[in-house]
């Protein structure tokens, strides 16, 4: 086992005016859990780099200081050896596989080091990460929380002391979320590893890890025990970083004078159960929940659709099976499900990109397979999950005009100002977007998916790997698509997004809708949670645990229920 140890370490970037790490001086013991947090740009990634040696070995800069793992110094321990006591998972994990075959995969790296029993170690790292019945499948057969766990089993087939994941979770849905998890528990409890998160969803953190370190503008402000550092509220906020729901709640309500101002702030729902049930004050009064029921003209609809995919061997998968749907105009609509549920292959249907091997996709009343792309772009258009895919030109400018620029629409250049000044882009009108921030990208894609002024926008998870800041900053930029793009339908598995701006919210499971109303009915279905494992937000939950009827989906309406008169509680 390896004590981590890091002795004043700065590292500035190539050509960057300041450094990212400014004199850090941390040690992680051996055994640890530890999630790194900090706001975008304070160095998390950049550190956990200096621990398997990528810096300074491949990535190159100024550095001064000592990194210590056991007793490697990384600065002067080859990679590969670093890389048997340091494994690192990736935000962009897919990149790391490179092997057609699951138990292939699992052992490549034992392979590259020669080592007579590296399929033996592929098997046995599979088995710990819950993939003992994939081992014989193609890697493309997995879904997106599959690959995940497969590029930490690749990872962790060397057995190394520490483990580092970079967002382990941002593109997972709820169910593989908690997978993952509890997977980085057991390799933690049972196998002694050390382990190391950069994480924003503090809910995990406070469930999973034992010790927070917060690196603020390069530096360390604090390492504290996890649920200790969950309550030091309004550092966390200072930094972006949001405390878990109840939390946060608690910490108001002490604010507002409706909870005592000695109370020990709670961290999860099991804690807010002890601290929130003496204070309840409104009376039982159950209100019915209405159900949804859109107005508009069809815009989209599905008809008898089937979609399979190609497969090498075996039976070709149906994502698809007789599927039927309909969108109106005017629908802000949440499409969810698990990974590989079929959200992005309905997009792609309603972009005209695949079509059905049976059945019919009608846009605006005319078949997506008898529309020209460029007619089904003035209907629809789509923001990709990774928004740097939009950018082609060299400027955000460039980018924003080119599909008004080639169809020679009139008065582009105005329509673009316009654009530039309503996301709030006008200032990085002439930067690269492939070099803004994740917010900036955000804002600049969502300007380019509505220039052609679409009838319906598609959005393929928009606040996949955001902190929380800049999750909120695009909800905001969501709210000024009104009146200009008044049909948006979002694919996303941020369940706070889906409660805070959703309509109607639409689940797949098995290539079938298995539910479609409003976030009130659709949560309260446990059969559809449970099949697809949603997991609602954490102020929900603590209104079911303390006997509130109708649901809390916000934190100013849960705090109301402590405010007295009435409202419903069991």
């Amino acid at each position: 086992m390896s004590t981590i140890e890091i002795k004043n370490l700065t590292f500035t970037y190539p050509g960057a005016k300041q450094a990212t790490l400014n004199h850090v001086s941390v040690q992680i013991e051996e055994g640890d859990f530890l999630a790194i947090v900090g706001n975008n740009g304070c160095g998390k990634s950049t550190l956990c780099k200096t621990l398997n040696g990528l810096i300074p070995h491949f990535i190159t800069g100024d550095m001064e200081g000592e990194v210590l793992v056991g007793d490697l110094n990384t600065k002067e321990s080859e990679i590969g050896t670093l890389a048997k006591k340091v494994g690192y998972v990736y935000q962009d994990f897919e990149n790391q596989i490179v092997c057609p075959n699951v138990l292939e995969e699992a052992s490549y790296a034992c392979l590259n080091y020669a080592m007579e029993d590296y399929k033996e170690k592929g098997r046995k790292s599979l088995i710990a990460c819950g993939l003992e019945k994939k081992m014989n499948d193609y890697v493309w057969q997995l879904s997106g929380g599959q690959k995940h766990l497969l590029a930490l089993a690749g990872v962790a087939a060397l057995s190394p002391d520490v483990l580092i994941l970079d967002e382990p979770i941002a593109q997972l849905d709820p169910a593989h979320a908690g997978t993952i998890y509890n997977t980085l528990k057991e390799l933690n409890e049972k196998y002694h590893k050390t382990i190391i998160v950069i994480e924003h969803h503090t809910e995990y953190i406070a469930e999973y890890c034992k010790h927070v370190l917060l690196l603020k503008d390069g530096s360390v402000a604090w390492k504290l025990p996890a649920k200790e550092a969950m309550r030091q509220v309004k550092e966390l906020e200072e930094c972006n970083i949001f405390p878990p729901q109840v939390t946060i709640a608690a910490n108001q309500m002490v604010s507002d004078g409706l909870l005592p101002k000695d109370i020990t702030l709670p961290v999860d729902v099991e804690e807010g159960k002890t601290v929130f049930q003496r204070f309840l004050r409104k009376k039982i009064q159950n209100r019915p929940i209405s159900g949804y029921q859109a107005k508009g003209k069809k815009l989209v609809e599905f008809q008898n659709v089937t979609v399979k995919y190609r497969s090498v061997k075996g039976e070709s998968p149906k994502i698809f099976d007789h599927f039927h749907l309909e969108i109106k105009e005017g629908e802000k609509i949440a499409l969810i499900g698990s990974n590989g549920a079929g959200k992005s292959t309905m997009l792609k249907l309603m972009m005209g990109l695949i079509h059905p091997e049976e059945g019919r996709v009608e846009v605006d009343g005319k078949l997506t397979r008898d529309m020209s792309k460029e007619e089904l772009g003035r209907t629809i258009s789509m923001v990709y999950q990774n928004p740097e895919e939009m950018f082609i030109k060299d400027s955000i400018r460039g980018d924003i005009e080119y599909a008004m620029k080639v169809r020679n629409i009139p008065e582009y250049e105005k329509r673009t100002d316009e654009l530039l000044e309503m996301f709030r882009l006008t200032e990085l009108a002439d930067r690269d977007g492939r070099l803004l921030s994740g917010g900036q990208m955000r804002r600049a894609s969502l300007a380019i998916g509505i220039a052609l002024n679409p009838k319906m926008l598609l959005l393929d998870e928009p606040t996949a790997n955001l902190d929380i800041a800049t999750r909120r900053e695009i909800m905001k930029t969501l709210q000024m698509l009104k009146g200009i793009t008044d049909t948006v339908v979002i694919a996303t598995h941020d369940m706070q997004l889906v409660c805070d701006w959703a309509e109607r919210i639409i689940v797949l499971s098995g290539g079938y809708v298995i539910a479609d109303g409003t976030k009130e009915t659709v949560f309260a279905d446990m059969y559809v949670r449970q099949q697809v494992g949603i997991k609602p937000p954490e102020i929900y939950e603590m209104g079911r645990e303390l006997g509130i009827i109708n649901p809390c989906f916000t934190i100013p309406d849960f705090i109301d229920y402590f405010r007295g008169d009435s409202v419903c509680i069991n």
